[in-house]
C-alpha cells in the first residue's frame, strides 16, 4: 500500500516550507541553520509531524495544521527556552518510531 496523495501533498508541503525558512508558524525563528548544525532536532520536528497527522479511511488528511503547529512549537521552543508548549507534549506525540531497515525489504 503506498501513501495517499493528501499524506504526500501535505508531507511535500510541511518539508518544503521547513526547508525553505518559510514556515509561517516560526516566524522569527532563525531555524535554518540547525539543518546543519543540529540537526536531531529537525529530525524531531518531523517525528513529532508524522506521530500527530492523522488520515481518514480514504487517506485525506484531517488536521495538517495542527500536525504542523505541534511540530513546530517544538522547534520555537527549541531555540527560544521562554516559549511554553501548550498543551505539553503527551509521549506518543515525541516518541522517535524506529527506523527501517537498511535494505529494502524488496530488494
Amino acid at each position: 500500500m503506498k501513501l495517499s496523495n493528501s499524506f504526500s501533498g501535505a508531507l511535500r508541503t510541511f518539508a518544503y516550507f521547513m526547508a525553505s525558512g518559510t514556515q509561517y508558524t516560526l516566524e522569527g525563528i532563525d531555524y535554518l541553520p540547525l539543518y546543519g548544525e543540529e540537526p536531531s532536532a529537525i529530525e524531531q520536528v518531523f517525528a513529532i509531524y508524522a506521530n500527530v497527522i492523522e488520515i481518514d479511511e480514504n487517506g485525506n488528511v484531517l488536521n495538517a495544521k495542527y500536525a504542523e503547529k505541534r511540530a513546530t512549537d517544538y522547534l520555537r521552543s527549541y531555540c527560544d527556552p521562554s516559549f511554553v508548549v501548550v498543551p505539553p507534549y503527551e509521549h506518543w506525540e515525541v516518541e522517535l518510531n524506529e527506523p527501517p531497515p537498511l535494505k529494502d525489504i524488496n530488494s
